[in-house]
Protein backbone atom coordinates (compact mmCIF):
# COMPACT_ATOMS: atom_id res chain seq x y z
CA UNK A 1 0.00 0.00 0.00
CA UNK A 2 1.05 3.77 -1.02
CA UNK A 3 1.51 5.98 1.91
CA UNK A 4 0.08 9.11 1.96
CA UNK A 5 -0.28 12.70 3.65
CA UNK A 6 -3.27 13.01 6.21
CA UNK A 7 -6.49 14.01 4.56
CA UNK A 8 -8.48 17.33 4.58
CA UNK A 9 -12.41 17.25 4.83
CA UNK A 10 -14.19 16.15 1.95
CA UNK A 11 -15.54 19.26 0.98
CA UNK A 12 -11.55 21.11 1.34
CA UNK A 13 -10.14 18.11 -1.06
CA UNK A 14 -13.82 18.41 -3.61
CA UNK A 15 -13.38 22.34 -3.92
CA UNK A 16 -9.33 22.17 -4.67
CA UNK A 17 -10.29 19.60 -7.49
CA UNK A 18 -12.55 21.95 -8.93
CA UNK A 19 -10.36 24.16 -9.67
CA UNK A 20 -7.40 24.61 -11.82
CA UNK A 21 -4.10 24.43 -9.66
CA UNK A 22 -2.72 27.31 -11.51
CA UNK A 23 -5.15 29.31 -12.24
CA UNK A 24 -7.43 28.93 -9.83
CA UNK A 25 -10.56 28.77 -12.46
CA UNK A 26 -13.26 26.73 -11.99
CA UNK A 27 -13.58 23.61 -13.96
CA UNK A 28 -17.40 23.51 -13.62
CA UNK A 29 -20.74 25.73 -12.55
CA UNK A 30 -19.96 27.47 -8.97
CA UNK A 31 -23.21 26.40 -7.98
CA UNK A 32 -23.37 22.88 -9.30
CA UNK A 33 -19.78 22.73 -7.59
CA UNK A 34 -21.84 24.23 -3.84
CA UNK A 35 -23.95 21.43 -4.07
CA UNK A 36 -21.60 18.48 -4.17
CA UNK A 37 -19.73 20.56 -0.99
CA UNK A 38 -23.23 20.39 0.50
CA UNK A 39 -22.83 16.64 -0.48
CA UNK A 40 -19.44 16.21 0.81
CA UNK A 41 -20.31 17.94 4.56
CA UNK A 42 -22.92 15.52 4.90
CA UNK A 43 -21.10 12.58 3.88
CA UNK A 44 -18.17 13.59 6.56
CA UNK A 45 -20.91 13.79 9.54
CA UNK A 46 -22.02 10.48 8.28
CA UNK A 47 -18.79 8.84 8.37
CA UNK A 48 -18.04 10.02 11.66
CA UNK A 49 -21.53 8.76 13.67
CA UNK A 50 -22.85 12.26 13.68
CA UNK A 51 -25.88 11.84 11.30
CA UNK A 52 -28.75 9.29 10.21
CA UNK A 53 -30.84 8.66 7.63
CA UNK A 54 -34.96 7.32 7.88
CA UNK A 55 -36.95 7.01 4.89
CA UNK A 56 -39.92 9.28 4.45
CA UNK A 57 -43.55 7.40 5.41
CA UNK A 58 -44.97 5.58 1.86
CA UNK A 59 -41.16 6.69 -0.24
CA UNK A 60 -39.33 3.50 -1.06
CA UNK A 61 -37.11 5.48 -3.63
CA UNK A 62 -33.35 5.44 -2.19
CA UNK A 63 -31.60 9.47 -2.39
CA UNK A 64 -35.00 10.96 -2.68
CA UNK A 65 -36.89 11.84 0.28
CA UNK A 66 -34.85 9.88 3.01
CA UNK A 67 -35.15 12.33 6.36
CA UNK A 68 -32.34 13.25 8.05
CA UNK A 69 -31.80 13.43 11.95
CA UNK A 70 -28.68 13.65 14.73
CA UNK A 71 -27.12 10.53 16.27
CA UNK A 72 -25.34 13.31 18.60
CA UNK A 73 -25.74 16.84 18.84
CA UNK A 74 -22.38 17.96 20.60
CA UNK A 75 -20.45 20.07 18.05
CA UNK A 76 -17.39 18.87 16.26
CA UNK A 77 -15.26 22.01 16.19
CA UNK A 78 -15.59 22.75 12.80
CA UNK A 79 -17.50 25.78 11.91
CA UNK A 80 -19.27 24.92 8.68
CA UNK A 81 -19.86 20.97 9.69
CA UNK A 82 -21.26 22.76 13.43
CA UNK A 83 -23.91 24.66 11.22
CA UNK A 84 -24.85 21.54 9.56
CA UNK A 85 -25.13 20.18 12.68
CA UNK A 86 -27.45 22.96 13.80
CA UNK A 87 -29.49 23.77 10.59
CA UNK A 88 -30.47 19.42 10.77
CA UNK A 89 -30.66 19.31 14.72
CA UNK A 90 -33.64 22.89 14.64
CA UNK A 91 -35.52 21.95 11.51
CA UNK A 92 -39.01 21.31 11.72
CA UNK A 93 -40.08 19.15 10.22
CA UNK A 94 -37.28 16.85 9.76
CA UNK A 95 -35.66 18.12 6.48
CA UNK A 96 -35.54 15.75 3.62
CA UNK A 97 -32.13 14.65 2.02
CA UNK A 98 -32.64 16.22 -1.37
CA UNK A 99 -34.25 19.43 0.44
CA UNK A 100 -31.10 19.73 2.92
CA UNK A 101 -28.88 19.77 0.05
CA UNK A 102 -30.42 22.25 -1.97
CA UNK A 103 -30.87 24.55 1.01
CA UNK A 104 -27.53 23.79 2.64
CA UNK A 105 -25.29 24.90 -0.88
CA UNK A 106 -26.06 28.37 -0.16
CA UNK A 107 -23.09 30.56 0.30
CA UNK A 108 -21.19 26.86 0.88
CA UNK A 109 -18.67 27.75 -1.89
CA UNK A 110 -17.60 31.05 -0.06
CA UNK A 111 -17.64 29.54 3.01
CA UNK A 112 -15.71 26.93 1.97
CA UNK A 113 -13.08 29.27 0.16
CA UNK A 114 -12.82 31.28 3.15
CA UNK A 115 -11.87 28.60 5.55
CA UNK A 116 -9.05 26.97 2.85
CA UNK A 117 -7.44 30.76 3.13
CA UNK A 118 -7.64 31.28 7.03
CA UNK A 119 -5.92 27.39 7.00
CA UNK A 120 -3.37 28.86 4.89
CA UNK A 121 -3.86 26.49 2.02
CA UNK A 122 -5.05 29.12 -0.58
CA UNK A 123 -4.13 32.82 -1.18
CA UNK A 124 -6.45 35.84 -1.97
CA UNK A 125 -4.34 37.56 -4.73
CA UNK A 126 -6.39 40.81 -6.09
CA UNK A 127 -5.40 42.53 -9.49
CA UNK A 128 -6.93 46.09 -10.83
CA UNK A 129 -6.71 47.12 -14.03
CA UNK A 130 -7.62 49.63 -16.17
CA UNK A 131 -6.24 52.58 -14.17
CA UNK A 132 -7.87 50.76 -10.53
CA UNK A 133 -11.35 50.82 -11.91
CA UNK A 134 -11.80 47.21 -12.67
CA UNK A 135 -10.74 44.55 -9.63
CA UNK A 136 -10.09 40.74 -10.04
CA UNK A 137 -9.74 38.37 -7.68
CA UNK A 138 -8.09 35.05 -7.28
CA UNK A 139 -7.62 32.65 -4.67
CA UNK A 140 -4.55 30.30 -5.86
CA UNK A 141 -2.78 27.17 -4.02
CA UNK A 142 -0.02 27.79 -1.65
CA UNK A 143 1.06 24.60 -1.63
CA UNK A 144 -0.29 22.17 -4.53
CA UNK A 145 0.42 19.15 -2.74
CA UNK A 146 -2.74 19.32 -1.41
CA UNK A 147 -4.45 18.38 -4.83
CA UNK A 148 -2.05 16.07 -5.89
CA UNK A 149 -2.34 14.04 -2.86
CA UNK A 150 -6.10 14.11 -3.57
CA UNK A 151 -6.02 13.29 -7.20
CA UNK A 152 -2.95 10.64 -6.43
CA UNK A 153 -5.76 8.83 -3.86
CA UNK A 154 -8.43 8.35 -6.36
CA UNK A 155 -5.90 7.01 -9.08
CA UNK A 156 -4.52 4.35 -6.56
CA UNK A 157 -8.11 3.49 -5.98
CA UNK A 158 -8.83 2.93 -9.22
CA UNK A 159 -5.65 1.31 -10.45
CA UNK A 160 -6.22 -1.08 -7.41
CA UNK A 161 -2.38 0.30 -5.59
CA UNK A 162 -4.52 1.03 -2.72
CA UNK A 163 -7.83 -0.39 -1.56
CA UNK A 164 -10.27 2.61 -1.02
CA UNK A 165 -11.00 4.17 2.21
CA UNK A 166 -14.20 5.41 3.12
CA UNK A 167 -13.22 9.16 2.52
CA UNK A 168 -11.43 8.36 -0.94
CA UNK A 169 -14.22 5.95 -1.86
CA UNK A 170 -17.03 8.77 -1.19
CA UNK A 171 -14.89 11.22 -3.20
CA UNK A 172 -14.74 9.11 -6.14
CA UNK A 173 -18.51 9.36 -6.41
CA UNK A 174 -19.09 13.09 -6.16
CA UNK A 175 -16.22 13.79 -8.67
CA UNK A 176 -17.61 10.98 -10.86
CA UNK A 177 -21.30 12.61 -10.42
CA UNK A 178 -20.09 16.35 -10.94
CA UNK A 179 -18.06 15.28 -14.36
CA UNK A 180 -14.67 16.52 -12.82
CA UNK A 181 -12.88 13.50 -14.40
CA UNK A 182 -11.83 15.06 -17.31
CA UNK A 183 -10.20 18.02 -15.59
CA UNK A 184 -8.21 15.43 -13.23
CA UNK A 185 -5.29 13.69 -15.55
CA UNK A 186 -5.73 11.00 -13.77
CA UNK A 187 -5.69 8.91 -16.65
CA UNK A 188 -5.72 8.68 -20.51
CA UNK A 189 -9.01 6.77 -20.77
CA UNK A 190 -11.24 8.93 -18.45
CA UNK A 191 -14.32 6.76 -19.90
CA UNK A 192 -12.74 3.79 -18.54
CA UNK A 193 -11.26 5.38 -15.39
CA UNK A 194 -14.90 6.90 -14.13
CA UNK A 195 -16.29 3.24 -14.87
CA UNK A 196 -13.43 2.44 -12.16
CA UNK A 197 -14.33 5.11 -9.55
CA UNK A 198 -18.20 4.53 -10.36
CA UNK A 199 -17.76 1.03 -9.48
CA UNK A 200 -15.96 1.42 -6.28
CA UNK A 201 -18.12 4.69 -5.07
CA UNK A 202 -21.43 2.17 -5.72
CA UNK A 203 -19.96 -0.26 -2.86
CA UNK A 204 -20.18 2.20 -0.31
CA UNK A 205 -22.50 2.32 2.62
CA UNK A 206 -26.00 3.23 0.80
CA UNK A 207 -26.63 6.66 3.01
CA UNK A 208 -23.44 7.82 1.26
CA UNK A 209 -24.41 6.37 -2.28
CA UNK A 210 -28.21 8.23 -1.49
CA UNK A 211 -26.18 11.64 -0.47
CA UNK A 212 -24.36 11.61 -3.70
CA UNK A 213 -27.44 10.93 -5.58
CA UNK A 214 -29.26 13.70 -3.93
CA UNK A 215 -25.98 15.65 -5.48
CA UNK A 216 -26.97 14.43 -8.90
CA UNK A 217 -30.08 15.53 -9.35
CA UNK A 218 -29.93 18.82 -7.31
CA UNK A 219 -27.15 19.21 -10.19
CA UNK A 220 -29.54 18.22 -12.81
CA UNK A 221 -32.62 20.02 -11.66
CA UNK A 222 -29.87 23.51 -11.91
CA UNK A 223 -29.15 22.48 -15.63
CA UNK A 224 -33.02 22.11 -16.48
CA UNK A 225 -33.42 25.04 -14.79
CA UNK A 226 -30.76 26.65 -16.75
CA UNK A 227 -32.43 26.03 -20.44
CA UNK A 228 -35.78 27.08 -19.26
Amino acid sequence: MTALPPQLPLRDELFLLGHDDDTGQLHIHRQALALGLAGAVLIDLFLAGRVAFDPAVGDDQPGTERRLWLRLHEPVGDLIADSALSSIRYARPAPSLRGWVRGFHDALYERTRAGLVAGGILRHQQRRRFGGLTRTDRYLLLDVKWPVVARARLHYIATGRNQPDNHTAALAGLVTTLGLLNHLYLADDTTVLAAQLRTIAEQHYQPVRDITAAVDAAVGDLATAAYR
